[in-house]
């Protein structure tokens, strides 16, 4: 007789589960104001090429290390280009990973601005896209001028949430908010399909 555990759907290790088969990868931040980012550990080991690295301050080249060798200029070129014309964050690129090889990622997030409009910081969320790619295509979209949407706005609280989770110390918080996210995110690449 074949049987089949199934792990609770509030359980840490289901959710964890869950968002791993989703093509979460992690979350970072970006505070331009200094120059460095902070990632978590996913998006340390994907974009850092080692998850130990995460919760540290970093600066390039440590901080793009796994970034692939051909993408990095054009990645960085377009995240300057999102912080200078507008507070979306938008691109798919190639990053080696540590034990998994080439893996396409899609970088999603927002710039905050002072008062002023000076650029403060960034910050969002890395999805593991490689299972939906076509070989060679990437894309890089214009940054928002327009008032966020709804999706955006509920992806600015979630972001901010999940920094308080991890200050919490909560998984469970964490995985919870990351849930949000994936959906979120899967809404997004649906329209951006369309």
């Amino acid at each position: 007789m074949w049987v089949r555990t199934i792990k609770e759907p509030g359980s840490t290790q289901g959710l964890r589960a869950m968002l791993d088969a989703s093509g979460v990868a992690g979350t970072w931040d970006w505070w331009l104001t200094h120059g460095t980012v902070l990632y978590d550990a996913g998006a340390a080991e994907f974009l850092a090429g080692d998850p130990d690295l995460a919760g540290r301050e970093l600066r390039a080249p440590e901080a793009v290390a796994a970034i692939h060798r051909d993408d990095v200029d054009w990645v960085m070129a377009e995240m300057r280009r999102a912080v200078a014309t507008g507070n979306l964050i938008l691109a798919e690129y190639r990053v080696v990973h540590p034990t998994r090889g080439v893996r396409w990622v899609l970088s999603r997030g927002r710039v905050h601005r002072s008062e002023t409009g000076s650029p403060l910081r960034a910050h969002g969320i890395l999805f593991d896209i490689t299972e939906n790619r076509e070989e060679g295509q990437r894309y890089c979209t214009p940054a928002e001028t327009s008032e966020a949407g709804s999706l955006d706005r509920i992806v600015n609280h979630c972001t901010s949430l999940r920094a308080e989770a991890d200050r919490l110390g909560s998984s469970k918080l964490r995985l919870l908010i990351d849930m949000v996210l994936l959906e979120v995110g899967q809404r997004l690449a649906r329209r951006m399909r369309n």
